[in-house]
């Protein structure tokens, strides 16, 4: 058997993290069995060395090793190139195909991003697993196969499973061996080593001098996330490699290379505060009502009493003392005088009288029910003009002076004697 350190320069594997280690000690004794192995790890950590050793070290090493990322086959023809299919089965099926699984017999099969598989998928995928059989489509006939499976996924598959996006039986099917890999982050001692391994690989294949790094650009990139792993590193380098013209890198150039992904520290998420955000919005809305409905209550119990009991004076008194209340303290002409003609109903007959009223108090709501006879009607607008008339009279015709009397602005009192021609 190889060792750990054969088999990363065999295969190109940079690193000298235990975690690394133990993962490809996992692959070499796992090799020489049938199992299925599930691969787990972040995208662009590196998953896909991972069948490659066990398919290499493993006695089907001689057969096909067939590599299918699941997440960039459309749904609708993953079981026809997964399984294949017979002529005529769907529309441009003009003749039969074999699948991965038929090509693959005696071999390995890689399905990369299984997570992504469709439900439908994911039951001819569990057939094969257990008893090695699948039936093209479009066909009755069923046909047997022997591949190695092993499957690479970055989602997490208990989530996917409780969201019912994943089958159950077909996870533990896949995952009689978990292999993990760990995120770059992890491997802090092996950041620099890679990004030396990348500038030097780029140095000879664009025929220029390799970048090297300065202490504090060496430390910088110990600190940086790298949310896209090797994959995101491998990139930086190359960059790195192309644009800039000096070679010795420093630490403020470097920085200009990282997306700033604001903190370097996991997030922490909070799955309750979006309710506790919509209970406190809540709150205030509620409250907002309740200030609203004490307000027509207020306006309601006044407007009863004035009814009952209200003289002329009393009533103005009373108007402009709810006017206040409703809408503040602004003197503007333009708001008084819209807060007066919202109000003048309160404006009411002198004589009265009570017949019947009831008023019903409930936890939420006040419901006024009260029938009133009058003996003396007249309408508002004669009782209007009126108080008008009288309060002209009295000063002298002076409008400014009968305004105030009236408890309106006299912008107002202009605009109603222009309405009765006084």
């Amino acid at each position: 058997m190889e060792s750990i350190q054969a088999i990363k320069q065999r295969f190109g594997i940079i690193g000298n993290d235990p975690k690394l280690n133990r993962a490809i000690e996992k692959a070499i004794q796992v090799s020489p069995t049938d199992i299925s192995v599930l691969v787990t790890g972040e995208s662009g950590v590196g998953k896909e060395s991972i069948p490659k050793i066990i398919h290499q070290l493993s006695h089907r090493k001689h057969g096909k090793y067939i590599a299918v990322n699941c997440g960039a086959i459309p749904e609708g023809t993953i079981d026809s190139e997964l399984f294949g299919h017979e002529k005529g089965a769907f529309t441009g099926a003009t003749q039969t195909r074999n699948g991965y699984f038929e090509v693959a017999d005696g071999g390995t099969i890689f399905l990369d991003e299984v997570g992504e598989l469709p439900l439908t998928t994911q039951v001819r995928l569990l057939r094969v697993l257990e008893n090695g059989e699948f039936i093209k489509v479009g066909s009755s006939k069923v046909q047997k196969t022997n591949v190695r499976i092993v499957a690479a996924t970055n989602v997490n598959m208990f989530e996917a499973i409780k969201k019912e996006k994943f089958r159950e039986d077909l996870y533990y099917r896949l995952s009689t061996v978990e292999i993990n890999i760990p995120p770059l982050r992890e491997r802090k001692e092996d950041i620099h080593l890679l990004f030396r391994k990348f500038a030097s690989d780029f140095a000879l294949k664009y025929k220029m001098p390799t970048v090297k790094l300065t202490d504090e650009a060496i430390s910088l990139l110990l600190k940086y996330r790298f949310n896209g792993n090797i994959r995101q590193l491998r990139n930086v380098a190359e960059q790195i490699s192309v644009l800039e013209q000096n070679r010795t890198i420093n630490g403020l150039t470097l920085k200009n290379y990282l997306p700033d992904t604001g903190s370097n520290l996991p997030a922490v998420v909070n799955n309750s505060k979006s309710e506790s955000d919509f209970s406190s919005e809540r709150e205030i809305l509620y409250k907002v009502l309740f200030d609203m409905k004490s307000d027509l209550n207020d306006l309601k119990k006044l407007t009863m009493e004035l009814m009952k009991n209200g003289t002329e004076s009393d009533v103005q008194k009373d108007n402009e003392r709810l006017i206040q209340k409703i809408y503040g303290d602004d003197d503007k002409d333009d708001d008084y005088e819209s807060a007066i003609e919202d109000l003048e109903v309160l404006s009411i007959p002198e004589h009265v009288e009570k017949k019947e009223s009831a008023i019903t108090e409930t936890e939420d709501k006040y419901h006024f029910a009260e029938e009133i006879e009058e003996e003396e009607t007249l309408s508002l607008q004669d009782k209007e003009l009126e108080l008008i008339k009288k309060s002209l009279e009295r000063h002298n015709g002076k409008r400014k002076l009968a305004a105030e009397e009236l408890g309106i602005s006299e912008r107002t009192l202009y605009r109603k004697i222009k309405q009765y021609d006084l």
